[in-house]
């Protein structure tokens, strides 16, 4: 039996057709075809989600950043309804090699020097326009990701003045209002944190708990050997729900605003 008869016939056992099958916002998941129809149908925004592979900490995995911003951009792009998600940038800065500095004290970190960063970030952004994509959105999940997209986007944006394209650092994504907001709500400075504490703690306690060492929660401070600044045991999957609809929102109204002042 061909693919397509055997794929349909898939399809009708579980009560869907194939027109019921919702388009994927990640590019990864087209062909190269419908990324082209998608283009001169009007999804001509695309957003780049820079992340990292850093310790995070005895209690949550390496890829935290991979995995939030992966979701995100992908909630983000959903929201605009024209946009495409680019594959993670899972390699970013982290710190020295040797001697070992930042996150690469840690076993597990890999890191990039911020140049290599941003040539890998540029050239991304030269072959979507080139594809004809118009706007380019940087979505950086990591602070040590933050200057090479605004460097990246300056460069870029002056080279293309005069054309239709425009690169997007996104300001208002990160670190965004959730660790404020957390404060807000009665909790502690200290406990919110500022590496794997409670804000990513809770993201993955709503979005996947798989990706949390439940056991290994506990309170740290800076430079006690365990990688994290924070108390993540104050986490709860209602903060998570909240800080990534702060966050998801504040992507998607300030790509829709820059699509139109940024010309």
């Amino acid at each position: 039996m061909r693919p397509t008869l055997v794929l349909c016939a898939v399809c009708c056992l579980a009560g869907v057709t194939l027109a019921q099958v919702p388009r994927s916002v990640f590019l990864e998941e087209h062909t190269w075809t419908e990324v082209r129809d998608a283009l001169a149908e009007g999804t001509t925004t695309v957003i780049i989600p820079t992340g990292g592979t850093e310790q995070n900490g005895p209690h949550m995995v390496l890829g935290k950043h991979n995995y939030l911003v992966r979701h995100k951009a992908g909630e983000v792009a959903r929201r605009l309804g024209n946009a495409l998600v680019a594959p993670v940038m899972a390699y970013v800065p982290e710190g020295d090699i040797d001697p070992p500095t930042g996150h690469m004290r840690f076993p597990g970190t890999i890191t990039t020097p911020p140049a290599v960063f941003e040539q890998v970030l540029e050239h991304a952004a030269r072959s979507f326009r080139q594809h004809g994509f118009h706007d380019i959105a940087l979505l950086g999940d990591s602070g040590g990701n933050q200057a090479s997209q605004a460097a990246v986007a300056a460069r870029l944006n002056l080279e293309w003045a005069d054309t239709p394209v425009r690169v997007h650092h996104l300001t208002d994504y990160y670190p965004g209002p959730g660790d404020s907001w957390l404060v807000d709500q009665g909790e502690r400075e200290e406990d919110v944190g500022s590496h794997a504490g409670m804000h990513d703690t809770a993201s993955f306690l709503f979005l996947d708990p798989s990706k949390l060492r439940l056991d290994e929660m506990g309170p740290h401070v800076r430079d006690d050997g365990s990688g994290v600044v924070g108390n993540p045991a104050r986490s709860t999957a209602a903060y998570g729900e909240r800080i990534l609809e702060m966050q998801i929102a504040a992507a998607a109204r300030q790509i829709e605003r820059l699509r139109v002042s940024s010309r």
